[in-house]
């Protein structure tokens, strides 16, 4: 065999064995790891790999390297003030410098937060009125017309103001529109949809059914329904609820919350849940004018914001927090109301958890073993959503949505992600050390 021959040999050989390697379950094992790790002080997590590696960390403050006989034990030194948590990224690395996976990791300081599980009532506010459907409108030949639809005005969008006036609610849109057209005016109206907003100039139209100037749209300016609070923070009395974002019903359309409240509800019966079917809390609002906190955002995972009053009726006292990388296969409990005001735990079990890179609703896989609420509801029901989840003694998530082909199972989603929307975690901060060092098999990484 020649020179080039043995080159090209040897070449091949390497191409196979690279590939091989990064078909091999050690390889597959680097790039299962979590791209994003979030860690509370107290918590340990592990990162298991088959074969040694060069490991590289930056911000050496918030996590050190212990030595031990077969792993490294990476922990937030005691002596160091909270100032020092932040972010470490740990870097992974073949024969020292072929970069393999990288690891970010956030040190988060310890949370305690009540756990929620009290039926509430939400009424929620839209900044504007929302289109929720055409109206065509009669004329006094008999024609049918419709004005706003024709100029463009679809359903799901949300009507800022009118004539250069705010508008609020459904009486002052059509009490507008009206004079306007008494005084033979056109109405120049801001909507937006999406993201952008428009303007068109409408001119209203007499109807001969009610007498009224109007643009042929109907419009709702706000929505009410029944939900589950699923934690309160008592140091800055922000909550959270629902775990999902609210959406107007009729045109699926998210609600951009400009004002609303939330108050208690009692339930007053159970419509169980059926394959296709999901069932549904019959909530009952105990007094609207009694609120018990306000609504600063709704997002998609859930609402937020300030408890004004006191919180009645709780399960248990602050209990920790522990992130995503916690969460373990198994059982688990459910705090929620199926009679009245009265909380109650029940035996659930997780049976995936989708660790993820970026904010989504569907973390948790759950599923409904207590048999006594698997008699009352059939499994997770409407009205459901927000209950929190817990495991050894933690507040791990929030129930979100049923399958509605096994009531008996649903989809839960990370506390963490509530707790970033709530705004109790503060923005991360990054800083940067370097400190290297090789392992052999498992890493712990711990924040003491």
């Amino acid at each position: 065999m020649n020179g080039k021959n043995r080159r090209s040999f040897i070449g091949i050989v390497i191409a196979v064995a690279i590939v091989a390697f990064s078909l091999s379950p050690q390889f597959r094992g680097v790039y299962q790891l979590p791209p994003h790790l979030r860690i509370i002080e107290g918590e340990t997590a592990v990162l298991t790999v088959g074969f040694p590696l060069t490991m590289t960390i930056d911000h050496e403050q918030t996590l050190k390297m212990e030595s031990r006989s077969d792993y490294y034990t990476l922990s937030r030194p005691v002596a160091l003030e909270p100032l020092n948590l932040g972010k470490a990224v740990i870097e992974f690395k073949l024969l020292g410098f072929i970069p393999l996976r990288t690891v970010e990791v956030d040190v988060l300081p310890t949370l305690r937060l009540v756990p929620g599980g009290q039926s509430i009532g939400v009424v929620l506010h839209s900044q504007g009125v929302i289109v929720v459907g055409h109206s065509p409108v009669k004329t006094d030949n008999g024609q049918f017309i419709n004005p706003a639809k024709d100029a463009g005005i679809a359903v799901g969008d949300i009507i800022i103001s009118i004539n250069g006036i705010p508008v609020q609610s459904d009486s002052q849109v059509a009490e507008i529109i009206h004079m306007s057209g008494k005084e033979g005016r056109p109405v120049d109206i801001i909507f937006k949809r999406g993201d952008s907003q428009n303007k068109v100039s409408i001119t209203p139209v007499m109807c001969a059914e009610t007498k009224r100037y109007r643009i042929g749209l109907f419009v709702r300016d706000s929505a009410a329904g029944v939900g589950t609070l699923t934690f309160y923070d008592p140091r800055s009395h922000t909550y959270g609820a629902l775990g999902h974002i609210i959406t107007d019903s009729d045109t699926n359309q998210p609600i951009d919350c400009n004002q609303g409240k939330i108050v208690l509800a009692t339930v007053s019966g159970i419509q169980q849940g059926k394959r296709g079917q999901p069932g549904e809390k019959i909530g009952v609002f105990i007094d609207e004018d009694k609120i018990l906190g306000n609504i600063h955002k709704n997002s998609q995972f859930g609402i937020f914001g300030e408890i004004t009053s006191d919180l009645p009726d709780r399960y248990s006292k602050p209990l920790p927090v522990a992130s995503m990388s916690q969460v373990q296969l198994g059982p688990a409990q459910m705090l929620t109301v199926v009679t009245g005001q009265t909380i109650e735990c029940f035996d659930i079990e997780i049976q995936k958890i989708n660790l993820q890179e970026s904010p989504e609703g569907k973390g948790l896989v759950i599923k409904v073993t207590d048999p006594r609420l698997l008699e009352l509801t059939g499994g997770i029901v409407q009205g459901m959503s927000g209950s929190p989840i817990l495991q050894n003694g933690k507040i791990v998530g929030a129930v979100t949505h049923v399958f509605v082909h096994d009531p008996a199972k649903g989809y839960g989603c990370f506390i963490d992600w509530m707790l970033i929307e709530s705004g109790i975690i503060a923005p991360k901060q990054t800083q940067t050390l370097r400190n290297l060092f090789t392992y052999t098999s498992k890493i712990y990484a711990k924040a003491a």
